[in-house]
């Protein structure tokens, strides 16, 4: 199994190498690309989208390569089919936001027809079923906001993978980790052409894709097997797009913004600005703060209920802190 997943690991990677080049040149060919305006977009040229399509059939390629077929993989790939067609649709900036969230919709009704669900079984159904659809639409748009940086969305979902991958090993769900070994290495290899200086952006074809397979992933594991609060894992290890999100509802909510509306309110916006204005250093700051969070997150699943709590508490209160200094830079309005 392991040289199974070595070889979709190398496989994505490769595909993904050769698939983003052919994706760029395409993207300028048919003008989609996203322009500097002066505001919230101050790259010096037009970027290609994209990106996202080859890190998608990446990731399609390999799969089909290394893994067995079964009824939660087949709900998995329809869902991850749906969310980057959906995205590729507003790459051409003809979806409301309404009518993308409904599309998020489907795609998660199909994830609960496979199975995929929230199974904490102290709460009701009505509830299990309704915080799945948080969770899932969430996660989508939460990687969707977070891609405001070169390299970001595209390093944190490689980090994010990287630990659940590990909690997969950890747990000998073997097809789970195949499904997500694939998934780094086609992310890896569209790093190549998205860290900084970016020269194709995921868009949200890869954008929607990302969130809600990561999300997606991260409901179909155990974490309770050694501690009942375990399930709180995927919370660490999704950290920040999750607290990137809250932060910008927050910051737009209090301004008067509608929530979807672009701003620079996003902490790494704000950290780059703290950090002298580089986006090499808040990106790398972000990641730091990721491995660190993910590593946390694999810790709740060996730890008792008493230390859950106490690494739980500090680290909320840190990451509030970190929030606030950052809320304290005065941002442009975008």
């Amino acid at each position: 199994m392991l040289i199974r997943l070595l070889l979709g690991f190398i496989l994505a990677y490769l595909l993904a190498l050769a698939g983003v080049p052919v994706a760029r040149r395409m993207a300028l060919q048919f003008g989609i690309v996203d322009a500097p305006d002066g505001n919230l977009k101050r790259q010096r040229e037009p970027v290609p989208y994209l990106g996202g399509l080859a890190v998608f059939l990446a990731f399609l390629l390999a799969l089909a390569m290394v893994i067995e077929f079964d009824r939660e993989v087949l709900g998995l790939l329809l869902a991850a089919t749906i969310a980057a067609s959906l995205g590729m649709i507003d790459d051409f900036g003809v979806l409301t936001p309404g009518t993308k969230v409904l599309g998020q919709g489907v795609a998660v009704f199909v994830l609960l027809k496979a199975g995929v669900a929230v199974h904490l079984v102290a709460l009701p159904w009505w509830a299990r079923l309704l915080l799945t659809v948080l969770w899932l639409v969430g996660m989508s748009n939460a990687f969707n906001l977070t891609d405001i940086m070169d390299g970001l969305a595209g390093g944190l979902g490689v980090i994010a993978g990287t630990f659940l991958l590990a909690v997969a090993v950890i747990g000998g769900r073997w097809t789970v980790a195949a499904f997500t070994v694939v998934l780094i290495g086609a992310l890896l290899g569209f790093l190549k052409f998205n860290f900084p200086p970016a020269s194709i952006y995921l868009g949200d074809c890869g954008s929607l894709f990302l969130g809600l397979t990561l999300g997606a992933l991260a409901m179909v594991m155990d974490y309770t097997h050694h501690n009942p609060l375990g399930f709180l894992a995927p919370l660490f290890i999704l950290a920040l797009p999750i607290v990137d999100t809250a932060y910008v509802t927050v910051l737009r909510v209090r301004a008067g913004r509608k929530i979807y509306h672009g701003s620079p309110d996003h902490f790494p916006l704000r950290l780059r600005k703290r950090l002298g204005g580089s986006t090499v250093r808040a990106v790398l700051v972000s990641y730091a703060a990721a491995v660190v969070l993910g590593g946390a997150g694999i810790a709740l699943l060996f730890v008792g209920v008493r230390t859950t709590l106490w690494i739980t508490g500090v680290t909320a209160v840190l990451v509030l802190a970190a929030l606030v200094w950052l809320a304290a830079v005065p941002m442009e309005d975008g």
